[in-house]
């Protein structure tokens, strides 16, 4: 799960080989002692309790699951194994006075499987980064802040990513839905004009992307654990940037976290902002079913609307299979809108190619494959516990500034009990702020707009330093 696991393997594969390729002289041996290695590790690790580690090929997810778990893990044993191999065969060879190759074609194929083996050797441990903030000339902005870095919170490491033009502006911390996704790499490509304003931290919450490894133990993997994190970071921040007060913003599971850690402590925050506001998760999950049976009867797929019913109403206890199936058909209930072209600018010049963000600088080879692990992993863990959880009857009332970004091109089942939280909640100010152009990522949807009140309104009204 870190890049330090990754090249201990790599070794251990090298000197497994190498030590076969002596013993048997063969390299046929190869099959049996990577079959061998496969056994060992899939019974070794067979009471580990991680999503994506079960076998699930009924599934988008499932097959996702199995190719990036088991396909690292081969990559890093098979090559150097087989470079093992070969070099342990020439290494016996030469001890018992014959020939190294029987051939010509095989140094240039163990040529060719050094090179690949040292090309994932350098490829692995190659530095995560973040480019750098950049002024109207297109030069990095001297002084700026551009940055990922570890931070240990509830005894664990987490990454943050930190960037700003001018590290005195007030710091916003942005918190990533899911629970378990990852949004470095997007974040930091849709709020490039909040840099300018702010000092704007994206956590990699505890079992996400870069900060996966944190998901052990999973007994730490808890709603009042993730709380408790941001608290902790907060309390970080203000001491590095010298603020009393930082901007707390929350994007899908991140606004129920966002809500939590401002109710345990008011005093940390200026202001709070959500974005795809979420409010009672198992009556949101319930409602979209219900929409999803209806709008296929509507349109007349009874094919569907048979799979649903076979499916049920949540909740549902296969944490994540049945529910990343349900994702699926979301995209049948949403009406047509058009983000902002800012938003689709900046999508295209970030040059993402997959649907993850993995594709970013922020990740290296093994965060990537986190990326996609944590999105499974730490949502079987934890999503579960968000159906114990509804703010209208537990967070009614909220100490500080409350700005809600609503999406009008939101789902219903979100959406209406955002608005009815809002509508009954009691805040020394609270605003709601409707955008055409927008649905559930409102922030990242409508990112220059929410920058101008931001700016413009929010600062304004709350910002002491």
């Amino acid at each position: 799960t870190t890049t330090g696991d990754a090249l201990l393997l790599i070794a251990l594969a090298l000197a497994t080989g190498l030590v076969c390729g002596v013993i048997a002289r063969s390299r046929w041996i190869l099959v049996p002692a990577f079959l061998l290695h496969v056994i060992g590790l899939e019974l070794g690790r067979a009471d580990v309790v991680a999503a994506s580690l079960e076998i699930r090929l009924d599934t988008t997810y499932g097959i996702i699951a199995f190719v990036i778990t088991r396909g690292l893990h081969a990559l890093l044993v098979l090559l150097p194994m087989a470079l093992g191999t070969v070099l342990g065969i020439g290494l016996a060879r030469r001890l018992g006075g014959q020939p190294a190759s029987g051939g010509r074609r095989r140094p240039l194929g163990t040529v060719a499987l050094a090179g690949a083996t040292v090309a994932l050797a350098v490829l692995v441990p190659w530095p995560a980064s973040t480019p750098p903030v950049l002024g109207p000339d297109g030069r990095s902005i001297p002084g700026s802040i551009a940055e990922l870095t570890r931070v240990r919170l509830g005894g664990e490491d987490q990454t943050i990513l930190v960037r700003a033009a001018d590290p005195s502006k007030p710091v916003l911390l942005y918190l990533s839905g899911g629970p378990g996704q990852s949004d470095l790499a997007f974040s930091r490509a849709f709020t490039t004009g909040w840099v300018q304003d702010f000092v704007v931290v994206d956590l990699d919450q505890r079992g996400n992307g870069t900060s996966y490894p944190a998901i052990d133990p999973v007994g730490s993997m808890t709603i009042q654990r993730a709380v408790d994190d941001v608290i902790e970071l907060t309390v970080y921040l203000r001491a590095r940037f010298d603020e009393q007060r930082i901007y707390l913003m929350g994007e899908s599971w991140g606004t129920i976290l966002g809500v939590l850690a401002v109710q345990q402590r008011p005093d940390l925050f200026h202001a709070y902002l959500g974005s795809g506001q979420m409010v009672d998760v198992l009556e949101t999950d319930r409602r979209i079913y219900e929409d999803l049976v209806a709008q296929a009867a509507q349109s007349g797929d009874m094919d569907l609307v048979a799979t649903l019913l076979a499916v049920g109403e949540p909740p549902y206890r296969d944490f994540p299979w049945t529910n990343s199936n349900l994702l699926a058909w979301y995209e049948l209930l949403y009406g047509p809108y058009t983000p902002s072209p800012g938003y689709l600018a900046r999508g295209e010049a970030a040059g993402f190619i997959d649907p993850f963000g993995v594709t970013g600088t922020e990740y290296g080879l093994v965060d990537k494959v986190n990326v996609l692990r944590g999105l499974l992993d730490t949502f079987a863990l934890m999503y579960p516990q968000l159906y114990d959880v509804d703010l209208r009857e537990t967070a009614s009332r909220l100490d500080i500034p409350v700005y809600v970004l609503d999406g009008a091109a939101e789902l219903e089942g979100r959406r209406s009990l955002a608005l009815e939280w809002f509508q009954g909640l009691e805040a020394p100010v609270k605003l709601l702020v409707t955008y055409e152009g927008a649905a559930h990522s409102v922030a990242f949807e409508q990112a220059d707009a929410v920058q101008r009140l931001l700016v413009e309104t929010v600062v304004p009204a709350t910002y002491d330093r």
